[in-house]
């Protein structure tokens, strides 16, 4: 298992895993809080030295993980279109993010105000998250095509829910940057899927035995 491979692997898990939390939220109004944690915590993790860094390991993609499992091998009966939808809007929206400069420049101003904003609020903190979301529509909301989510309008028309919800999405953006960084593309996806399950199967035990 190369370490490329280990961090593609990672990496696709989190834009998985984002996607999953988002679609938590707009059906039911709550998530898994370990996972949302997690991947609002790579947003601000700009200058992380590998893949695992970003998430804090594998562990920290655990359900991404599980998710990526079910989607790699499954059939088309039983894999989540839905999350998958979410996920390629969201490494089609990295590539065109990856093209603007001006967008670039303010996600990373908005980000290092973010990690100041946390010596007062909590990351889960109404205020931090209202800050994510509005750094969200500020930039990736600003590029085509837009991720419609579908859910609940009972759980996407709360303020606090379509929040969180905007701010999971920049994870997921943030996860997708990471992919993009360490080699990931479609093609590998589509040529390489037995070896990223099989690595995602390394990955889950290991994530399993260390919790």
């Amino acid at each position: 298992m190369s370490d490329k491979t280990r961090d593609q692997v990672i990496a696709l898990a989190g834009v998985l895993q984002a996607a999953h939390m988002v679609k938590e939220l707009a059906y039911h109004g709550t998530a898994n809080t370990p996972a949302v944690e997690s991947s609002l915590e790579s947003v601000l993790r700009i200058d992380a030295p590998d893949a695992e860094a970003v998430f804090g390991g594998p562990a920290g993609v655990l359900d991404g993980l599980k998710v990526l499992r079910m989607q790699l091998a499954g059939d088309a009966q039983t894999r989540d279109m839905e999350l998958a939808r979410y996920a390629i809007a969201l490494l089609t929206l990295e590539t065109r993010l990856m093209k603007r400069s001006d967008l670039l420049g303010t996600l990373t101003q908005g980000i290092e105000q973010a990690n100041a904003n946390l010596e007062h609020f909590p990351l889960t903190h109404a205020n931090t998250l209202a800050r994510l979301a509005d750094l969200y529509k500020q930039t990736i909301s600003t590029l085509r095509p837009q991720i419609i989510v579908n859910g609940e309008q009972t759980h996407l028309q709360n303020p606090d829910t379509a929040n969180k919800i905007r701010a999971l999405l920049l994870a997921g953006i943030r996860a997708a940057v990471l992919w993009d960084q360490v080699g990931g593309s479609r093609l590998l996806l589509l040529f390489r899927r037995k070896r990223y399950l099989e690595t995602t199967e390394r990955l889950l035990r290991g994530s399993i035995h260390s919790v």
